[in-house]
């Protein structure tokens, strides 16, 4: 995508970009409608809509810093699904303490900064299908395009909204912020009206977008469309098998590459993204500019809280910390299978309690390759910054466990490349935010075929995720050690036996899911989907106890925190004259 640099303000949405990004420049004059109604304007709020994708603008920083609204939903698709402790100190960032234990509050600055975000999306999707129809040099052949794209981003934000608050209103172009017509109802599902933008963008979404990458294509907006099937239920996974045949068979990214499986590792490397398997993913830059002491500019700004404690990598802030309960989960046994029981597992050994400089060896058993690629770990070499130290790099192994994450790190042989060392730390980086992975494809239509297909095309599709991550050319290495030349005493294997019974089939999918997708923000969303979020959350709490004495008390309770109290602002701004606001809290907030 070309890199144009754009500064407007139109209806309250401010814009500015360069490849996807938001500038930090100050605004240098208030634009007329006039100055915009031509297709340079059009052009430069589509590249504004794009650009809060990464859930960052200057209006959403307030009281939660860039990440309570980050793209990659750490604290609510990962720690609210049990993959992760807040970590850090108990007292930092302190919000974060009672969404992780759903007792989140509507007035909570988290959520509303989230709230602000994606409909901050919405509104500038929409200023763009506005404009647009006002410019007079836009082709009429270009139309159908750029509302496609306008379309799709609508859709997403609108998707964002509905898998956090459930109950959320359908804002299009025809809402202004005028009169009052902005207050709207949340008083139905905006499912029909999701599917809708995204069956506008899939039909007329060009199958590539050349060299504008990070742009939709067509098949970016049928995947998105597939996962709002999904999140649907059964009743719509025949219409999410079409598209996913088609992704699987057919699919390409937005640079003309079919979709693939690539080395399991580079998904998460800056050098390495916008792969043949990224279906659609949150651009990031370093070292344009954009950036200086206050302000991250185009790099993530959404996780730079979440890198090991003291000097390196990234010197900030020890949150985000995997689970204990999480690393269990990547032990298999001799045949390299998990144990499909999500509950008593056996601890991973762990250096909880150690000082850096106490003996300790790693866990002898079987594991999942994937492990190391997910979790930093005492003893274990953490990308190329050496072994992993322990606590040394732990900001409170108290409060926030022995490990640390690792797929939004960057190498240190990228140091100064794709990270920016102009902001006051290092951890905004050049690292996309995965949104869609072809994995995450696969593992969907694996699901549909358990559910109303073939069971073994079920196993198929896990297979082929497992033998990804099964390639030894991509384990984590090691020249010494019992294991060497890797790291730990890897062990994954393929499911062999034919699948008939359709429960077990439904739980290594499911289980697959947790493994593949680990870290990335899509955990919490997954199980509340699926019906299950108060078993695996009450399991993982009983579990947790016993290790973080904050979560004493903690408790998921059905059929109220499988979605989020929607901020109590955005409630009472909805009120008319009358003084009754139009949308109603979500039950049990």
């Amino acid at each position: 995508m070309k890199c144009n640099k754009i500064v407007l303000i139109f209806f309250m949405a401010v814009i500015s970009d360069s490849c996807n990004k938001k500038l930090d420049q100050p605004v240098l004059g208030l634009l007329e409608e006039s100055d915009i109604m031509n297709s340079k304007g059009v052009e430069g709020l589509l590249i504004g809509a794009y650009a809060l994708l990464d859930g960052y603008s200057g209006d959403t920083y307030g009281q939660t810093g860039w990440w309570g609204s980050a793209a990659s939903n750490w604290i609510y698709g990962s720690i609210c699904g049990g993959e992760a402790y807040k970590g850090s100190e108990p007292w930092d960032q302190e919000q974060i303490n009672s969404i992780e234990t759903f007792k989140p509050s509507a007035t909570s600055d988290y959520l509303a900064s989230k709230w602000q975000a994606v409909y901050g999306g919405v509104q500038r999707a929409n200023d763009v299908l506005r404009m647009m129809r006002k410019a007079k040099d836009i082709k009429p052949a270009d139309t159908p395009l750029i509302r496609a794209e306008a379309l799709f981003l609508r859709a997403h934000y609108h998707f964002e909204a509905i898998k956090m608050w459930r109950n959320v209103p359908f804002v299009d172009e025809s809402v202004t912020y005028v009169e009052g017509n902005y207050r709207l109802p949340n008083d139905k599902l905006i499912w029909l009206e999701i599917e809708n933008d995204l069956k506008y963008a899939s039909d007329n979404l060009p199958p590539t977008q050349g060299n504008a990458v990070g742009r939709a294509n067509s098949y970016a907006a049928k995947a998105l469309l597939a996962k709002v099937y999904m999140f649907q239920g059964i009743a719509k996974y025949g219409e999410a098998q079409v598209l996913l045949n088609d992704l699987i068979q057919n699919g390409m990214t937005a640079g003309g590459e079919k979709y693939d499986l690539v080395n399991y590792a580079d998904n998460f490397n800056p050098a390495t993204k916008n792969s043949a398997e990224s279906v659609f993913a949150v651009q990031m830059s370093v070292n344009d500019g954009s950036v200086n002491l206050n302000t991250p500019g185009n790099g993530n700004a959404g996780d730079v809280l979440n890198f090991p404690y003291g000097t390196r990598p990234g010197i900030c802030c020890g949150f985000f910390q995997p689970s204990q309960y999480l690393v269990n989960h990547f032990r298999t046994d001799d045949k390299g299978l998990p144990n499909l029981d999500n509950c008593n597992l056996t601890d991973v050994k762990n250096d909880q309690g150690l000082q850096s400089s106490d003996p300790f060896e790693p866990d002898a058993g079987y594991l999942d390759p994937r492990l190391d690629w997910t979790v930093g770990r005492r003893g274990i070499p953490y990308l190329d910054w050496g072994v992993h130290p322990g606590n040394n790099w732990i900001r409170n192994q108290i409060n926030g466990g022995p490990y640390t994450p690792i797929k939004n790190v960057y190498y240190k042989a990228q140091e100064g490349l794709y990270n920016d060392i102009g902001f006051w730390m290092k951890g905004v980086v050049a690292n996309n935010v995965n949104l869609i992975r072809f994995a995450d494809v696969l593992l969907w239509a694996a699901e549909v075929e358990i559910e109303i297909g073939s069971l073994d095309k079920a196993r198929e599709y896990v297979n082929r995720v497992r033998e990804r991550a099964g390639r030894q050319t991509g384990w984590v290495k090691n020249d010494t050690g019992a294991f060497a030349p890797y790291a730990a005493n890897y062990n994954i294997g393929l499911y062999e036996e034919v699948w008939t019974d359709r429960e077990h089939a439904r739980k290594a999918v499911r289980y697959e899911r947790m493994l593949e997708l680990a870290m990335e923000g899509q955990r919490f969303f997954d199980l509340v989907r699926w019906g299950i979020a108060d078993i695996e959350m009450n399991c993982y709490f009983e579990k947790e106890k016993q290790n973080r004495s904050y979560m004493a008390d903690a408790k998921f309770e059905k059929n109220c925190d499988e979605y989020f109290p929607i901020p109590q602002p955005q409630i009472d701004l909805s009120a008319g004259a009358d003084g009754i606001p139009k949308m109603k809290q979500n039950p049990c907030h």
